[in-house]
C-alpha cells in the first residue's frame, strides 16, 4: 500500500481529546480491513485484465490526441462542463412528473424546487462523455438516437382512461428536445433523468423512514404533506421512472437499473440491524465492516455504479469500457458514503445543512464508530440496543473522538476514490475523463 499522511484535513473534531495517532497502527488497521473484504462475499473491485486496456489505449491517445483538455494542473469544474444539461434535465424532470392531479403533483414535485447536488445525472453524463470518445466499442450494438418519450402502448390504455370521458384524461408528459453536447446521446440524457428520479423517491422514502424534519434547507416532504402523501409521491416517481426506462428499448439496462430499486430496499432492511446477527450484546469480528459495507453498496453505491454502468450500454461500448464504468461508480459511491458517515461526527449542524449526529440518534452504527468498536468493546451493549439507553449517544461519540475511528473511516474512503480514479485510467484523455476524477477528488474534500 502506498504511505500517505492519514489525518482529517480542515475538519474540527468536536469534544475531541488529545489523543496521538499511529500512522504505521492506522495503515495496519486499513490493509487488514481490505485484507478480510477481499477474501469475503463483499468484494471491493475485481482488476481488470489491463492488456488489452494497454493496447487500445495507446491507440487512443493517438487517435484522440487533439482532443481540449485541461492543463496540467488546472482543475476541471464537472458542474460548469455540463450546466446546460443540468439545466435542462430539471426542466424535463419537473415535466415527467405531472399527473394532472395538483395535490400528487405539488408533493412530486417538491423536493426538484431546491437545487440539490445532482450528483449522480451529473456521473452520468460525464460518463456518457467520457466513453464517447473511447475507440472501443461493442461492434455487435448499434446507437440508439430514437426519441425517449414514444409511447409504446396506446396512450388511451397507458392513461386508463374511461372510454366514456376521453376528454378527461389527462395529456400524457412531454419532454423538451435538446441540442447538447454531440457525445451525449437522447437515451442517456434520458438515464441520467431516470436516476435522479430513483434517488429523488428513495429521499422521499428514507425521510418517511427516519421521521426527518428538514431536507436541503427545508422542511422535508413528510413534515409538509404527511407521511402518505410523501409516499405516495415516492411510489409516483418510481412509476414514471420504470416508464422512462421501458422506454429506452434496451432490456440490459431496465435490468440493470430495476435492480437498483431492489437494492435500495434491500438496503434499508440490511439498516434495521447494526449486525448481521442482530443480537443484543454483540461482539465485533470480522465480519462486522463487511456487514455495513455490502449495506452502503445496496443503499448509495449501486444506484452510482449502475447508472455509470447503463450509460456506457447506451453508447455501445466495449465490455471492458462497461466494466470499467461499473468499478469506477461502485468506488465513487462507497467513497462518497464513507465520507457522508465520517462528516456526521466531524462537522456541526449549520456546516452540514442538516442535524448532525443524526446516525446516532438514529440507531445506525456507521463506519467510524465500527471501527471504534473493534478497540472499544463497551460500544458493543449499545450497538445491540442501538443507543436507545440515556446517555448512549454521547458516550458513543466520545468513545469514537476518543479513537482512531474517523482517521480509519477516512483512509478508507481515499482507499475507495483512489480506486475510481484507477478504473477509469485507461481511458483517453478528455475533460470528461477529468471531469470524473475531479469528482473522485471533491468526494473526499467536501463538506456536506
Amino acid at each position: 500500500m502506498r504511505a500517505r499522511t492519514l489525518s482529517v484535513t480542515g475538519l474540527t473534531l468536536k469534544r475531541t481529546p488529545s489523543i496521538s495517532v499511529c500512522p504505521q497502527c492506522l495503515r495496519d488497521d486499513l490493509y487488514t480491513t481490505q485484507s478480510l473484504l477481499q477474501t469475503r462475499n463483499f468484494r471491493t473491485g475485481r482488476r481488470i485484465d489491463a492488456s488489452p486496456f494497454g493496447a487500445a489505449a495507446t491507440a487512443a491517445q493517438a487517435i484522440f490526441k487533439g482532443l481540449p483538455r485541461a492543463p496540467p494542473g488546472v482543475s476541471v469544474d464537472p458542474l460548469r462542463m455540463v450546466g446546460k444539461e443540468l439545466k435542462f434535465l430539471s426542466n424535463n424532470i419537473r415535466q415527467l412528473l405531472g399527473s394532472g392531479h395538483p395535490a400528487l403533483d405539488k408533493v412530486a414535485k417538491y423536493y426538484t424546487r431546491s437545487e440539490g447536488k445532482h450528483m449522480r445525472p451529473l456521473l452520468v453524463l460525464l460518463m456518457s462523455q467520457a466513453t464517447a470518445v473511447d475507440p472501443r466499442k461493442d461492434l455487435s450494438r448499434t446507437p440508439n438516437t430514437a426519441p425517449v418519450d414514444i409511447s409504446l402502448s396506446p396512450l388511451s390504455i397507458l392513461e386508463d382512461a374511461n372510454p366514456d370521458t376521453d376528454h378527461l384524461v389527462p395529456e400524457p408528459p412531454k419532454t423538451q428536445s435538446f441540442v447538447g453536447d454531440e457525445n451525449i446521446l437522447p437515451n442517456q440524457r434520458r438515464l441520467a433523468e431516470i436516476t435522479e428520479l430513483i434517488h429523488t423517491a428513495s429521499l422521499l422514502h428514507d425521510d418517511v423512514i427516519d421521521n426527518a424534519e428538514t431536507r436541503r434547507g427545508s422542511a422535508s416532504a413528510n413534515i409538509e404533506f404527511g407521511n402518505k402523501m410523501a409516499v405516495l409521491a415516492g411510489d409516483f416517481l418510481l412509476g414514471r421512472a420504470s416508464v422512462a426506462l421501458a422506454r429506452l428499448l434496451d432490456p440490459q439496462v431496465i435490468e440493470l437499473m430495476a435492480t437498483v430499486i431492489n437494492n435500495l430496499v434491500q438496503g434499508e432492511f440490511m439498516q434495521l440491524k447494526n449486525t448481521a446477527k442482530d443480537e443484543a450484546k454483540p461482539v465485533y469480528t470480522d465480519n462486522t465492516v463487511e456487514y455495513y459495507l455490502q449495506k452502503t453498496y445496496l443503499k448509495t453505491a449501486s444506484l452510482i455504479s449502475k447508472s455509470c454502468r447503463s450509460a456506457a450500454v447506451l453508447g455501445c461500448s466495449a465490455p471492458e469500457v462497461v466494466e470499467a464504468a461499473y468499478a469506477y461508480g461502485r468506488n465513487l459511491g462507497l467513497a462518497f458514503q464513507l465520507v457522508d458517515d465520517m462528516l456526521d461526527y466531524t462537522l456541526t449542524e449549520a456546516e452540514l445543512g442538516k442535524p448532525a449526529g443524526a446516525d446516532l440518534e438514529l440507531g445506525l452504527a456507521t463506519a467510524p464508530l465500527l471501527f471504534a468498536w473493534k478497540s472499544n468493546p463497551e460500544l458493543g451493549p449499545m450497538v445491540g440496543r442501538k443507543f436507545g439507553k440515556e446517555g448512549d449517544v454521547q458516550r458513543a461519540r466520545e468513545l469514537v473522538y476518543q479513537s482512531n475511528g474517523v482517521e480509519q473511516t477516512r483512509a478508507l474512503a481515499q482507499d475507495y476514490a483512489d480506486k475510481a480514479v484507477a478504473a477509469i485510467s485507461d481511458f483517453p484523455d478528455s475533460d470528461a475523463k477529468a471531469g470524473l476524477i475531479e469528482m473522485a477528488e471533491k468526494t473526499m474534500k467536501r463538506r456536506k
